[in-house]
C-alpha cells in the first residue's frame, strides 16, 4: 500500500467520523510528511571507519538531509572489508518492511583485491535484482578505479555501474569521492581530505562528499515517497 494511498484511507475514516469538520481540517492542514527510512549498504566508507561517530557518512548525510528539511532515518548498513559479495549475501536480512529506498556503495574492497569485474558485477547485479523485488527505490554509489590492474579492468570495473543504473533505471553516483576532486584539482592536497592510509576520509573529506551526494539522496527520497 502507498504511503499516499494510506494516508487517503486515515483521511477518509476521520472524514466519516467527524464530518464537516473533519473535512475542513483536512483541507485546511497539509498532510504531515511521513519519515523515510533508508538503508546504506556499503563497507568501510560508508561505515564510518576510522572516525568518531559524528563523523562519518552517515551521521554527516543525516544531518544535512534534515538540515534541508528531510525527515529522513537512515540504517547504517556499512561493514569494514565488505565486498559485493558479502552485500549480495546480506541485503535481503538486512531489507527490514521499514525500508524505503536503499544506498548501495560497494566495491572498493573488491578493486582492491582485484576480483574480476565481471564477478563484482554480477554481485551488484543481484542486489539491484533484490531492491527491485523489494520495489525499492537505489542510489547506486560507484568506485572510480585506477589503471593498477591495467586498462581493459579499468574500463570494466568503472563502466559496470553506469551499465546496472541503466539497467534497473536507478539513481547513480558515479564517483564516490567526486566531493572533493574539484578542490584537489585548484591546488589543494588529496592529504587534506584522507586519513594517513590514503583510502578512507577524513571528518573534512566526508563533509564534502556528503555536499556532492546529498542532492542525489534528496532525489532518492523524492523516488521513494511517489511510490
Amino acid at each position: 500500500m502507498s504511503k499516499l494511498f494510506r494516508s487517503l484511507v486515515t483521511s477518509y475514516g476521520a472524514l466519516r467520523q467527524g464530518g464537516k469538520v473533519a473535512l475542513f481540517a483536512m483541507l485546511a492542514t497539509p498532510a504531515a510528511a511521513e519519515e523515510t527510512t533508508i538503508l546504506a549498504l556499503g563497507d568501510s566508507l560508508t561505515a564510518g571507519y576510522g572516525l568518531f561517530d559524528a563523523e562519518g557518512l552517515v551521521p554527516q548525510l543525516h544531518d544535512w538531509l534534515e538540515a534541508r528539511g528531510n525527515d529522513v532515518r537512515i540504517i547504517n548498513a556499512g561493514v569494514s572489508g565488505d565486498t559485493t559479495a558479502g552485500g549480495l549475501a546480506r541485503v535481503e536480512w538486512s531489507l527490514t518492511p521499514q525500508v524505503d529506498a536503499m544506498i548501495v556503495a560497494l566495491g572498493g574492497n573488491d578493486f582492491l583485491r582485484g576480483i574480476d569485474p565481471d564477478v563484482s558485477r554480477a554481485n551488484l547485479d543481484g542486489i539491484m535484482q533484490i531492491a527491485r523485488g523489494a520495489d525499492l527505490e537505489v542510489l547506486l554509489v560507484g568506485i572510480v578505479a585506477s589503471g593498477n590492474y591495467g586498462a581493459e579492468y579499468q574500463q570494466q570495473f568503472n563502466g559496470m555501474y553506469p551499465a546496472l543504473a541503466d539497467s534497473y533505471g536507478t539513481l547513480l553516483a558515479r564517483d564516490f569521492f567526486n566531493g572533493f576532486r574539484a578542490s584537489v584539482d585548484a591546488g589543494a592536497e588529496v592529504s587534506d581530505f584522507m586519513q594517513r592510509d590514503g583510502i578512507h576520509p577524513n571528518a573534512a573529506g566526508v563533509t564534502l562528499i556528503v555536499e556532492d551526494l546529498g542532492p542525489q539522496v534528496e532525489a532518492l527520497i523524492d523516488r521513494a515517497n511517489r511510490e
